[in-house]
């Protein structure tokens, strides 16, 4: 990088990739800022060491071992380790610029310090906690899926035997499902890949468990209907619904239908009545579905159903999986479901539609 291209850089200001520092004095702080742009950019991000704030060039001595000190400190203080680039650009025999240039990282989160930091705007910051657990999770996806892991403490007792089997019963028909229906319980949920040396997973007590919220107090849908058009109290209808994911489906369902408004009217020439709701049923059954399916069951939070005089909200706790933006959702799409085995249990029975009618 020649002196014009440093200028270049500085022109453009501090922002969501650059940082500016007046001095090797300060490198902390710049290790810190490497970290939050391994974090939080995809593209990695650059500072540059002897600009002032406001772009003003202060220089810095630039001794024979100097760069060396600052790739030995970025080692040894940043976990996974970062390696950026690091260039001087001399304006004397022993005074210039540093450019530590980052490159993006898919190894990420990255400490520094044993803290982890984040870049907004031009801003370096700590993360939150679940943040950093969010990075976490992420990075170790393929590894680590909440429906796959072992649920501590859940035994035989614990699932609901008619459940299991009215699941058996139903993928058989809907995909010709290979598992006789009338197999012991554990034999089948073996077959179904669903027990890991002889423990239970969490997919099977949210699929099929007594009481799911013995083990899962966030597995829950708060659904409320709202008077107007914002969440303004009190409600006019609220209801709390628990239990597996088949009836929190069924029941929220339920529970939008009862508000929801429908037009009937009779036709000239015609007996029956005819009905048209608000809302496409089908696609209100299959946001439900979609939010119970693909929520981040690590998060603490609920599924929230809010219906207004105007709109339906439907919210999930999580984010979208990784390289996958809203835009994208629009169009076609590549699958990345967040919980591989709830989605293929609920391929088994083809469940954007109707599952069965409990109460």
């Amino acid at each position: 990088m020649d002196q014009r291209d440093v200028l270049q850089l500085i022109a453009q200001g501090e922002g969501q990739r650059l940082e500016f520092k007046e001095s090797v004095a300060e490198l902390d702080r710049v290790i810190q800022t490497l970290s939050a742009f391994a974090n939080t950019n995809p593209d990695g991000g650059c500072v540059i060491i002897g600009i002032g704030d406001k772009g003003k060039v202060k220089e810095v001595m630039i001794g024979k071992e100097t760069i060396k000190q600052i790739a030995d400190k970025i080692s040894a203080h940043t976990d996974p380790i970062l390696y950026p680039k690091i260039e001087v650009v001399k304006e004397s025999a022993n005074k210039g610029i540093i450019i530590v240039t980052l490159e993006g990282s898919s190894n990420r989160p990255h400490l520094a310090f044993g803290r982890a930091y984040k870049r907004v705007g031009s801003t370096t910051t700590q993360m939150t906690r679940a943040e950093y657990e969010r990075l976490l999770l992420e990075k170790h996806k393929d590894k680590l899926q909440f429906d796959s892991e072992i649920c501590e403490g859940a035994t035989l007792k614990d699932i609901d035997e008619e459940k299991a089997r009215w699941f058996l019963r139903k993928a058989k028909q809907e995909r010709n499902l290979d598992i006789d229906p009338e197999l012991p319980i554990k034999e089948a949920l073996e077959k179904l890949k669903l027990i890991q040396n002889g423990k239970l997973t969490n997919v099977v007590i949210l699929m099929f468990g007594k009481d799911p919220q013995k083990f899962f107090l966030q597995a829950e849908v708060r659904c409320a209907r709202f008077k107007g058009i914002k969440a303004v109290k009190p409600f006019l209808d609220m209801k709390v619904i628990d239990g597996c994911t088949s009836e929190q489906i069924d029941q929220a369902e339920k529970f939008i239908l009862f508000n929801m408004k429908k037009e009937a009217w009779v036709e000239p020439g015609r007996i029956e009545r005819q009905e048209k709701w608000e809302y496409p049923p089908d696609a209100i059954r299959e946001a439900i579905t979609n939010a119970v399916c693909h929520r981040d069951y690590f998060s603490n939070g609920n599924v929230q159903i809010r219906i207004f005089d105007d709109s339906i909200e439907i919210w999930n706790p999580g984010t979208l999986p990784e390289g996958l933006t809203i835009e994208d959702l629009k169009g076609k799409h590549e699958s990345k479901p967040r919980n591989k085995l709830i989605a293929r249990l609920f391929f088994l029975i083809k469940y954007k539609r109707r599952m069965g009618n409990r109460n």
